[in-house]
């Protein structure tokens, strides 16, 4: 199959290098002219805009967009309805909100274009293992790119989740998931860490990969991370989030589904940034005033 692929940042450009190498052909474009340059090192056609990617693919095109959610979605998208014809097809393969690519999804329909939303998973490692793919949209444009979700995912990596909107819908909820997992290894390798036992949490963490019910990739990886810096202590303790936690958990509020942990691991990674907290600073004072509890002053 030949591809139109928008976005060669680190995740993009891995895509784009797996394609390849299963003999599909892409034609990429990229803001900044490096990736582009790189991709085509690697076996891909450079192109010098947008319009260029369009003129450069075959009668029916298909374009995949791997760019940040919001403004940069709907430029890219605005461009490209204004050279593509009826049947053609446009995927969003990013971490866009879903009731944004409802309405993404209707204004390509005006056009005649078939608009999928692709949540995809799989970060700096899908090169080599492949990226899990949930899919939403027109289910024959989809069937249309199985041989690309077919490259890009592992064996049985890939999943039609339904209409417009349905595969962000998916993807969020799997990095609301994602955010609760990740703040339970978090606090259980705390309490190991702060425990009066020498634990060693590389040694533990590795043996957790073998039988029990809490291993995962995400263990592996906090093997490899401990494997770098037992003590982690080259990190600060400061953690950023992506906004699909916090869509998540306004879905849930919007559902009324009671999305406990996945809201307390959000509200930590707020935490995480303060330098001082003044919540933390009145709760302090509050206890002092009512029950003369003592306090550390500056």
């Amino acid at each position: 199959m030949e591809i139109g692929f928008i976005g060669l940042g680190k995740m993009g450009a891995n895509m784009v290098q797996r394609i390849l190498k299963d003999n599909h052909q892409v034609v990429v474009w990229n803001r900044s002219s490096g990736p582009v340059a790189e991709a085509k090192s690697k076996g891909a056609i450079g192109s010098s805009s947008v319009e260029d990617l369009v003129k450069k693919l075959p009668e029916r095109k298909v374009v995949w967009m791997m760019v940040p959610s919001g403004k940069a979605v709907d430029e890219n998208l605005e461009i490209l309805l204004g050279f593509l014809k009826t049947n053609d097809i446009v995927i969003d393969g990013g971490n866009s909100y879903w009731k944004d690519t409802c309405e993404r999804g209707k204004k390509a329909a005006e056009k005649g274009v078939l608009y999928l939303d692709c949540g995809t998973s799989g970060g700096v490692w899908g090169l080599k293992n492949g990226y899990c793919l949930m899919y939403g949209g027109n289910k024959t444009a989809a069937d249309y790119l199985e041989p690309v979700f077919r490259t890009l995912a592992p064996e049985n990596g890939y999943v039609y989740c339904g209409e417009s909107g349905a595969g962000h819908f998916v993807k969020m909820v799997h990095n609301g998931i994602e955010y609760g997992m990740m703040q339970s290894f978090a606090e259980g390798f705390e309490i190991m860490e702060k425990s009066p036992f020498n634990i060693n949490l590389t040694k533990v963490a590795d043996a957790w990969q073998y039988g029990s019910v809490v291993r995962s990739w995400l263990l592996e990886l906090a093997v490899s991370a401990f494997k770098d810096d037992p003590k982690l202590e080259k990190l600060e303790d400061y953690v950023q989030d992506s906004g699909e936690g916090r869509w998540t958990v306004q879905t849930a509020m919007d559902l009324d589904v009671p999305a406990h942990v996945i809201t307390a691991s959000l509200f930590t990674r707020f935490q995480s940034r303060q330098n001082e907290s003044f919540a933390m600073k009145v709760l302090a004072a509050l206890r002092n005033q009512f029950g003369g509890h003592a306090v550390k002053t500056k």
